[in-house]
């Protein structure tokens, strides 16, 4: 996973990462008052199995954190991720 690269596009609304010098894949999000929502979350079939989408949750609800965002984890990998990374939980929206 050490070797993706993960960078936010504001102007695509995503956080994209890169490996191999490649898009690898790509987490959406909307911004809202407080707020950041993640629905859908893509890894290129190519680099499937590979940290991919981990290192795009990491970095962008590490971001979230840093911001005092909270979280809506529409993304079913997203939910998915912060129930196995309890750590994240206390970001998430009620």
């Amino acid at each position: 996973m050490s070797d993706v690269q993960v960078s936010r596009n504001d102007d695509r609304n995503r956080y994209e990462a890169y490996l191999e010098g490649a898009l690898a894949g790509f987490a959406e999000f909307r911004r809202g008052d407080g707020t950041i929502e993640f629905p859908h979350t893509v890894t290129e079939p190519e680099f499937g199995g590979r940290g991919v989408a981990s290192a795009l949750a990491r970095t962008s609800l590490d971001e979230a954190r840093e911001q005092g965002l909270r979280v809506i984890p529409s993304c079913s990998f997203y939910a998915g991720w912060i129930e196995k990374h309890p750590d994240y939980a206390e970001l998430v929206q009620r």
